[in-house]
């Protein structure tokens, strides 16, 4: 029900992640439900409207405070590749979001569902923070079967899950929680 892969990334791809999650523009995050107040910051690489034309190579973002570069193509086709490895019936036209939350420490992100009960699809968080400590918090947490479950944020894990699990994000009390966030519906394009 719920995938953990350990060492997902290659060295070298992961510093290309953490460099990136740092020195990506984000703006201020979403509601995890309609009724609930706005958390985080969010830097959105692909929504499902997207062409992977519209993906851009290597540029330094708007308004950057130097000379760092982002390339969200390399970014995109990192996760999309190395998870469809992974995970065969993740096909690159399955994907319909792929963005990274930023939590300060200390924010209360909200349970949520990503999908409805019933709808085909998964979620895959990928964590790049490094230097676990359990008592920093920064876990996700996961309501199944009446418990709850945490799964470590441990730098250069990915965990996949049904859409439809009711989870939120936990932060940490010191540093940011940087957290790749790709989902899936695997009815939207048959």
């Amino acid at each position: 029900m719920i995938d953990v892969v350990d060492d997902f990334l290659t060295k070298e791809e992961l510093d290309f992640v953490v460099e990136y999650c740092v020195d990506a523009p984000y703006y201020y995050g979403e509601a995890d439900n309609d009724d609930t107040p706005v958390t985080g910051l969010v830097h959105n690489v692909w929504f499902d409207d997207m062409d992977e034309d519209d993906l851009t190579g290597e540029r330094i973002p708007k308004n950057a405070v130097d000379d760092s570069t982002i390339d969200t193509k390399k970014f995109y086709n990192l996760f999309a590749n190395k998870i469809a490895e992974k995970f065969s019936e993740c096909d690159k036209k399955y994907i319909v979001r792929l963005y990274i939350n930023c939590f300060a420490p200390s924010e209360n992100p909200y349970f949520h569902c990503d999908e409805d009960e019933g709808v085909d699809a998964k979620t895959f968080l990928f964590y790049t923070t490094p230097g676990y400590d359990i008592d920093n918090g920064g876990e996700t947490q996961f309501l199944v079967d009446g418990s709850f479950y945490g799964i470590p944020p441990i730098q250069n894990r990915l965990v996949g899950f049904p859409a439809s699990i009711l989870h939120k994000a936990t932060t940490f009390r010191k540093g940011y929680r940087f957290t790749v966030a790709i989902k899936y519906n695997f009815t939207e394009k048959e």
